[in-house]
C-alpha cells in the first residue's frame, strides 16, 4: 500500500531547493550539485504530478516572453526604479546580484546557473506554488480534491504575494509575475503550460543578464 503523502511530489523538490539556497550562507554549494540534486529529487518523487503535456505550448511561450518584459520594464523605463526606498532597504534587500565576479566569465558556472533557472526552477516552483499551494489554500484537508487552476480569490492573492516575497528587491515585478502565472494556471488548468511559460521567462532573463551584464537580476 502506498502511504506516501500526496503533497510530497509537489513540495519536496521546492523544499530541497530552498534548503540548498540556505546552505549557501554557510558554504558554497556548487551550481552543478544544486542542479543535479534538484533534478534527482524531481525524478524520484514528482513524475506522477508531471504526467501529460502542455495544452497551449505556443501561447505559453508568448506569455513567458511578455512576463520577461514585465520583469525588466521598470528598470528600462526608469533606470533608478529599484533603488527607491521601497525596493532597496534592510527589509527586502538590495537590488544587487550575488554572482561572484570570477563566475561571470566562467562558462561552466554560467551553463549550470542557466540550467537551474531554465530547467529545475520552473518545474519545482510550479509544482509548489500553483500545483500544490493554490489548491491547499482552498482545501487544506485534501488538496487533491481541488482541480488544477481552480480559482479562489484568497488563494490567488496569497500565492501571488508569497511568490513576490521570495524575489527580494524585485517584489513589485515578482508580484505582477505571480499574478500572471496564477492567471495562466487558471486559464490553462495545466501544470506544463505554466512550466513552459516560467522556463521561457527565466531563459530570456538569463540571456539578458549574461549578454547585457544585468547581474542584479540573479539574486
Amino acid at each position: 500500500m502506498n502511504t506516501r503523502h500526496p503533497a510530497i511530489p509537489y513540495v519536496l523538490p521546492f523544499a530541497v531547493f530552498m534548503a540548498l539556497l540556505g546552505l549557501q550562507s554557510l558554504f558554497a554549494v556548487p551550481a552543478p550539485v544544486r542542479l543535479l540534486v534538484c533534478l534527482a529529487v524531481i525524478a524520484a518523487v514528482s513524475f506522477p504530478a508531471l504526467r501529460g503535456g502542455p495544452s497551449k505550448p505556443l501561447l505559453s511561450i508568448l506569455v513567458g516572453l511578455a512576463v520577461f518584459f514585465v520583469w525588466v520594464g521598470p528598470d528600462v523605463l526608469f533606470p533608478n526604479w529599484h533603488h527607491f526606498i521601497l525596493f532597496d532597504n534592510a527589509l527586502v534587500g538590495h537590488p544587487a546580484g550575488n554572482t561572484p565576479p570570477a563566475s561571470k566569465s566562467d562558462p561552466v558556472f554560467l551553463f549550470f546557473r542557466i540550467a537551474i533557472s531554465v530547467i529545475a526552477v520552473p518545474i519545482l516552483e510550479e509544482l509548489f506554488w500553483r500545483g500544490w499551494l493554490m489548491r491547499w489554500l482552498i482545501d487544506g484537508n485534501d488538496f487533491t480534491r481541488v482541480a488544477l487552476g481552480t480559482y479562489a480569490p484568497s488563494a490567488f492573492w496569497i500565492v501571488a504575494a508569497l511568490f513576490a516575497s521570495e524575489h527580494g528587491s524585485f517584489w513589485d515585478v515578482g508580484l505582477l509575475t505571480g499574478i500572471i502565472f496564477n492567471w495562466w494556471m487558471i486559464r490553462t488548468r495545466n501544470l506544463w503550460d505554466c512550466i513552459i511559460m516560467h522556463a521561457v521567462t527565466n531563459g530570456v532573463l538569463a540571456a539578458y543578464v549574461v549578454l547585457g551584464g544585468h547581474w542584479q537580476y540573479w539574486l
